[in-house]
């Protein structure tokens, strides 16, 4: 297959951003990884020739580009097609703002991954003042528009969870809470930090607390995820 057609499908600069963030919470080891929802194979082919044992599975695997490495067809709101306890790390990237049931997704996570092992997510970061700023005046969220109603293809984006919401599923089906980390800064969310002495007051008066108000969830475009499996 032509090796043109293996381009990354999500915000550009992502997968860029990823692979170091991956190999450095790894600790660089060629371990066993699934990618999950892996689109052309983009992923899936820097984890091959990196000498990882790599699978993958996607929605529609027929835009899978890469011969290497068999791409399974699989909706992750559904049962993954492959046995217990098979992977040392699952990497999700950009799937979980396009999918409704996430009990399931960490659910099958669970099952699939080894002791110990990780299910590693990217996902739009809607708690970025620049996010928080586009839904006051657009009632959407950074990356986020409006849905077409009747279209139900999986490719709009139609869950906005928060770190909060995120940490709650997983902890129920088994994992410990994330570490996060993000891809880059935005810079209109680093100029509306002018903004966070209200959202300091704002947290004093609600008791809210400040876990959502954190430097890297106020400014970070995408933010990536690392939940481990108790």
């Amino acid at each position: 297959m032509s090796e043109n057609k293996i381009v990354p499908i999500s915000i550009p600069g992502i997968h860029q951003a990823f692979w170091p963030y991956f190999v450095e919470s790894t600790k660089g080891e060629k371990i066993k990884v699934l990618d999950c929802g892996a689109g052309h194979g983009a992923f899936t082919k820097e984890l091959y020739e990196n000498g990882y044992d790599v699978s993958a599975c996607d929605l529609f695997p027929e835009i899978f580009h890469y011969d290497k490495v068999e791409c399974k067809k699989a909706d992750v709101t559904e049962s993954l097609p492959f046995e217990d306890n098979q992977f040392d790390a699952i990497v999700a990237m950009e799937i979980m703002e396009h999918i409704q049931d996430h009990e399931v997704f960490f659910s099958e996570c669970h099952r699939v991954l080894k002791k110990d092992g990780a299910v590693y997510i990217s996902t739009p970061n809607i708690l970025s003042l620049k996010s928080r700023i586009r839904f006051l005046f657009t009632g959407f969220f950074y990356s986020f528009k409006p849905l077409e109603i009747r279209n139900y293809d999986g490719l709009q984006h139609v869950a906005s969870l928060t770190l909060d919401q995120y940490d709650y599923l997983a902890v129920k089906k088994g994992f410990k809470r994330a570490e996060y980390s993000f891809d880059k800064r935005q810079t209109t969310s680093l100029l509306l930090l002018v903004l966070y002495p209200i959202l300091w007051l704002m947290a004093k008066i609600k008791k809210t607390g400040s876990f959502h108000n954190q430097l890297d969830l106020l400014t970070g475009r995408i933010i990536f995820l690392r939940y481990v499996k108790e």
